[in-house]
């Protein structure tokens, strides 16, 4: 009788220390799962700080190249922007500590203004709005959504019934339309109508510079903001860009052919350079001079960074005129 509760107890201590052990393996197990964890989550973060900085570097070197290139610019007689320029040749990929640095140059000037197709007081620019319809027409885009880009940017009151804005505030979740001006070709999602697909159909033609921005120094707008002249460099821009910018064109691929086989083998410098090229078509040869410039004042650098598989994309837009100095844009992290 004495002996049996000896031995319960026994089995009972055995059972606790069992237990005890099991439970103590599993808070390691917990812990040391934790701390993994949290090791790889720290180092995760590391390497996305790390590509960021990288992209950033990317973003600085295609400054350098843009101030370079305007240097150049100041000392030509009649400096012009093409696709010869150093800011345009491909960027080959560069290792740089430990990473990987990637960068490319748009000058968004080869590009159709699209904010250029309503006044920021709210008047259509009917030539404007024709281009940007014949360049839906050619990369074969229902032309009726160019309506709505219109309604998108036209301010509250003028020439608009509202825009569309019910359809917009019956989304989930709900928005009001911009009314002014588009701050980066990405507000094109937004529109009534657009989807990927079609977005990355015409995002590549299609420019939201120049525009009132606000100055990122001081957070005003400038008091007398120039006029949005609907107008593409003629050294740069794609030839579906150029074949908008006419009805000839758009019914004459050889033209367009034409012209670009001759910037290729030297860059226009002026309108002269145009109208002799098209003198064989006088309606065109005098026409096509002021649809066109030959410098750029708007370009986008994109700089990409990789880090032991982490990615940074940073976008980047500046404003340049004839000076090395730039003025940021818009500014866009991925």
């Amino acid at each position: 009788m004495v002996t049996r509760p000896q031995r319960n107890e026994r089995g009972v201590a055995i059972l606790a220390v069992l237990l005890g052990i099991s439970l103590m393996t599993l808070i390691v197990v917990d812990f040391a799962m934790t701390s993994g964890l949290g090791f790889v989550s720290a180092a995760n973060q590391a390497n996305e700080l790390r590509a960021g900085y990288l992209a950033r570097s990317a973003v600085n070197i295609g400054l350098a190249l843009l101030a370079q290139d305007a240097r150049s610019d100041q000392q030509a007689k009649n400096p012009i922007d093409s696709l010869n320029d150093v800011w345009a040749v491909p960027f080959p990929p560069m290792p740089l500590e430990g990473g990987l640095v990637t960068l490319s140059i748009v000058d968004e000037t080869r590009k159709l203004p699209i904010n250029s197709m309503v006044s920021p007081s709210g008047t259509l620019n009917k030539i404007a709005i024709a281009k940007v319809q014949q360049l839906f027409t050619i990369l074969d885009v229902n032309v009726e959504l160019v309506q709505g880009i219109i309604d998108w940017i036209t301010p509250v009151g003028a020439n608009t019934t509202g825009g569309g804005a019910e359809f917009y505030m019956g989304l989930t979740p709900p928005y009001q339309p911009r009314y002014g001006q588009m701050p980066t070709i990405a507000d094109l999602q937004m529109v009534q109508g657009f989807n990927e697909a079609i977005f990355n159909r015409v995002s590549p033609f299609l420019t939201a510079m120049p525009v009132t921005w606000v100055n990122p120094n001081n957070g005003s707008a400038p008091t007398n903001p120039k006029p949005v002249p609907p107008v593409v460099n003629a050294n740069t821009a794609p030839p579906q860009v150029l074949a908008a910018l006419e009805p000839e064109l758009m019914e004459d691929q050889k033209i367009v052919e034409e012209i670009v086989a001759a910037r290729t083998l030297a860059p226009f410098a002026n309108a002269n350079d145009i109208t002799n090229l098209l003198s064989g078509s006088t309606g065109l040869a005098g026409r096509l001079p002021r649809d066109v410039v030959f410098q750029s004042q708007f370009f986008t650098i994109t700089g990409t960074g990789t880090y032991a598989g982490a990615r940074k994309i940073i976008t980047a837009t500046f404003h340049r005129e004839t000076s090395s100095v730039l003025e940021l844009a818009a500014w866009h992290e991925d």
